[in-house]
């Protein structure tokens, strides 16, 4: 996915930028104190950005999460 798309997630959510590292931002959830690591890179990984809001305290975007498994019958 997208940085922007994970920054503007985290925006949304009320996050705020808390300061620029050499190579990672540091966002700050300001209802919950928590601060995390967010890497400078042009895409993102869906699980870092599914880890970033859990370790933020915030809700993850359905878009991020797994599709469900189809059931398959096996032959008895």
């Amino acid at each position: 996915m997208k940085r922007e798309a994970l920054l503007a997630h985290l925006t949304d959510s009320g996050c705020r930028l808390g300061r620029e590292g050499a190579s990672h931002s540091i966002w700050k959830n300001p209802s919950t104190g928590k601060l995390q690591a967010v890497p400078r890179h042009r895409e993102v990984k869906k699980f870092t950005a599914r880890s970033i809001c859990r370790k933020l305290g915030i809700p993850i975007s359905e878009d991020w999460l797994r599709p469900p498994m189809k059931s398959i019958e096996l032959p008895i």
